[in-house]
């Protein structure tokens, strides 16, 4: 038996190209300092005292920079190159966080976390476009799972770490997170060259393709979709923290180890389990996943124990593992020669579903309740699943140019 399983991991690890190892060490350590925006919403409410609509706000300006930041990561990838907006987008968004960090005033945060999500999203459309250059056919699929690996054991550390460093002083996580996208530019500057891409890299603006994503109306209903899901799952980066916190009564410090749940999962298992899966339908496997998210949501209120809600922390986890990097694979397999533009698309969703979740949430938090925010999240994701599963057909045909 243990035979079997050490062949399963070092298949579902062999094959990948010297740039996806890059991208992924980059990832790793950017993600290392993920904790600002785990625990800024109990940073504005408790610390700042901040309404719960003002810490929504803020929260979702973050967001609506992120919208602008994924469509201009994507328009710039297809025209300069996917080295110099990942660089451009780790060295900025650093800088801004540290500064964000000695801002207490509502109309500045506004502005920074703004400009925080504008200078960040930018980096995932260049990030996704360059590993589906690295990676192709089968391949991509363990690409993208590669990146989200290395995405989730950095976070496996930040909001751990954070959880404790506030206790000291708030200011450090963000020098923390500032400093680790820092170290990640440096780190594509010194190893990832510019000519270690595909020849897109190269394309002139008149040699930029022609594809539109928005004349692609099934990928347009499939980016609905995926709005959807990601607008359910993103509640987990505002309400989820400050329901634990409000209505369960953990404290920040019990509530990094159950983030860690989640980020463990997704090292140990998901490599292995998209291997296992590779020849599935990819459209079928994120219905499924969207499907899982849904439950672990759903599933939330029914109890109050701590292992409890570790339980439902499994659950939406293995619907991550499937939705996320499959929606990349999905997108990609889709956008042919103008990878930039359309997972450019598909970051723009992500960073919308930012900016709805905490406006959402919160309001939800604050009228409704807790528990029937996450029971109608939990339907929220059971819908996405069902149009998921009719679109699984009509997806696998090419677009027309």
């Amino acid at each position: 038996m243990l035979p079997k399983v050490i062949s399963l991991y070092r298949d579902a690890y062999s094959g990948l190209p010297r740039g996806a190892w890059i991208l992924a060490l980059a990832e790793f350590i950017n993600r290392c300092g993920f904790m600002v925006l785990i625990f800024l919403n109990i940073y504005l409410t408790g610390r700042l005292n901040f309404s719960l609509a003002q810490a929504g706000r803020v929260l979702s300006a973050n967001g609506l920079g992120a919208i602008a930041g994924g469509y201009l990561g994507g328009y710039l990838t297809d025209r300069i190159g996917v080295r110099k907006v990942q660089v451009g987008s780790l060295v900025l968004s650093g800088l801004t966080l540290i500064v964000t960090g000695y801002v207490k005033g509502y109309g500045l945060l506004l502005l920074l976390l703004f400009l925080y999500g504008l200078t960040s999203a930018a980096l995932f459309p260049a990030n996704d476009t360059a590993m589906s250059r690295f990676c192709r056919g089968e391949m991509r699929s363990k690409g993208f799972a590669l990146r989200r690996l290395a995405s989730n054991l950095g976070i496996t550390f930040g909001p751990v770490v954070g959880g404790y460093l506030i206790l000291l002083d708030y200011l450090y996580i963000f020098w923390i997170d500032g400093l680790t996208s820092l170290a990640a530019a440096v780190v594509l500057v010194l190893y990832l060259k510019a000519g270690s891409l595909a020849p897109q890299e190269s394309l002139s603006t008149s040699q930029a393709p022609s594809r539109s994503p928005w004349r692609d109306g099934l990928f347009l209903a499939f980016i609905g979709l995926f709005l959807a899901i990601v607008t359910v799952f993103s509640h987990l980066f505002s309400a989820f923290p400050l329901y634990l916190h409000t209505a369960i009564g953990l404290k920040e410090s019990r509530i990094g180890p159950l983030w860690a749940i989640n980020t463990v999962m997704i090292v140990l298992f998901e490599m292995a389990l998209l291997h296992v899966l590779r020849k599935r339908s990819d459209i079928k496997l994120v219905a499924l996943g969207a499907l899982l998210i849904g439950l672990g949501f759903g599933l939330m209120p029914l109890g109050r124990s701590y292992a409890y809600i570790a339980l439902t922390v499994v659950v939406w986890t293995m619907g991550e593992i499937l939705t996320m990097p499959l929606s990349a694979t999905v997108t990609a397999n889709r956008a042919g020669a103008a990878a930039g533009r359309y997972m450019g698309m598909l970051s723009m969703a992500f960073s919308l579903a930012i900016f709805i979740a905490p406006l959402t949430g919160n309001w939800a938090l604050g009228t409704i309740g807790g528990d029937a925010l996450w029971f109608l999240l939990g339907g929220a994701g059971v819908a996405c699943a069902a149009g998921f599963w009719l679109l699984r057909r009509k997806l696998a045909v090419a677009p027309t140019l």
